[in-house]
């Protein structure tokens, strides 16, 4: 009789320290997990305040200058295609994060464009509505960086935990799946070059 309430004693034990063992990753990686969707909110917020601010820099550059229509219409198409391009905060894969990024990249290389050109227009860069729409740009440029860098951190910090052992297995039970980075953009690391000849 002793020998068979030792025994469940025993097991009970046993069970209680599997499910411990099974509660307190799944627990910190539930924790984890929302930390990414957190920073990922973040990071939309600050591109959506970019997005938000275009056409009123476009209807201000359309009305203080005679201006280049091919630059102007690639920002406003470059300005949609981000827009479409929408990433679940469930699925941070790789792949989403870089059809992202990608639209992300198309509209700020339209955007430099449409910098590069107002140079050609005194008028324009006079135009305190202009100014500060291109100061709160360059505001929001900057976010977006931070912003992005902060996700990447809590991103590796979540991917580091699922790949640890035993923590991988718990993972693997409850699929947990390894998160996507933003990845620095194609030919970042050599430098732009600058051509101010307008002819």
């Amino acid at each position: 009789m002793k020998k068979s309430v030792l025994t469940i004693v025993i097991v009970a034990v046993v069970i209680l320290v599997l499910l411990a063992m099974l509660i307190t990753p799944y627990n910190t990686m539930v924790k984890k997990d929302e930390a990414c969707s957190g920073a990922w909110a973040n990071v939309e917020n600050v591109y959506q305040r970019r997005l938000d601010l275009i056409p009123n820099l476009v209807k201000t550059v359309q009305g203080a200058a005679d201006y280049e229509k091919g630059t102007l219409e690639a920002v406003v198409e470059a300005r949609a295609k981000a827009s479409s391009v929408q990433v679940n905060a469930d699925k941070l894969d790789e792949n989403s994060i870089a059809q992202f990024q990608k639209a992300q990249d198309e509209l700020s290389s339209a955007l430099s464009r449409l910098m590069v050109v107002v140079e050609r227009y005194p008028e324009l860069k006079a135009n305190q509505n202009f100014l500060e729409l291109q100061s709160q740009l360059e505001g929001t440029e900057n976010r977006i960086a931070v912003e992005r860098n902060k996700f990447n951190e809590v991103v590796k910090d979540y991917n580091t935990y699922i790949r640890k052992f035993p923590n991988n297995i718990v993972a693997g039970i409850f699929n947990f799946d390894k998160k996507g980075y933003f990845q620095a953009t194609a030919g970042a690391e050599n430098a732009p070059s600058v051509d101010f000849n307008f002819n």
